[in-house]
């Protein structure tokens, strides 16, 4: 009840779409001919709870395809972010570099604390290194979750697994394309 209040009151406070990674410095200007998809939401459509974080849901990350990646791409990066939490940045919910070019989407679950052999999970917000799924505060009304897509021209050379401004720090002058998938998820 005090969640739903505190939602409400903060409903017009939002992060904003200039934070996120897609329109920051080293991505405003990449093309956007990726296509990215998933087989559990359409474009702007409502995220299965299955897909929703702990607490509220499975936390199981969903199934993405996507099309139109370069030739010349030599690693595929994604970014997952919420633009609509009540703070000043948005939330990232996941972070995951290493996944090859040559792969055509990511199965159901594969951005979980274990992972995948075809990619590494960087630091989200909170610390974690892995997929956390949509949690916004009841009563706040409907969130955006933004799936960004980017690949680059040369493998990352990160020591570490990066958190958002250790990765975008990384891409100016080494991205080739991106693409983006919006879905929505509400707590009541």
């Amino acid at each position: 009840m005090i969640e739903r209040l505190v939602g409400k009151v903060l409903r017009g406070v939002r992060a904003g779409d200039r934070h996120l990674a897609w329109n920051g410095a080293a991505l405003a200007s990449v093309p956007d001919r990726l296509r990215l998809t998933s087989s559990a939401f359409a474009e702007g459509g409502i995220m299965p709870a299955r897909y929703a974080g702990e607490g509220v849901g499975d936390n199981i990350s969903p199934p993405l395809d996507w099309s139109g990646v370069p030739p010349e791409a030599a690693e595929l990066v994604l970014v997952m972010q919420d633009p609509d939490a009540p703070l000043p940045r948005p939330v990232v919910h996941v972070i995951a570099t290493g996944i090859s070019p040559s792969a055509r989407g990511l199965a159901e679950g594969a951005l979980g604390v274990l992972g995948s052999a075809d990619l590494r999970l960087g630091r989200a917000s909170f610390g974690k290194r892995s997929y956390a799924g949509p949690r916004p505060v009841r009563g706040h009304g409907p969130h955006r979750y933004v799936f960004q897509l980017i690949a680059l021209r040369r493998p990352l050379a990160l020591t570490t697994a990066p958190n958002l401004s250790g990765l975008l720090a990384a891409l100016p002058g080494n991205a080739l394309a991106r693409g983006r998938l919006v879905g929505i998820f509400e707590q009541p």
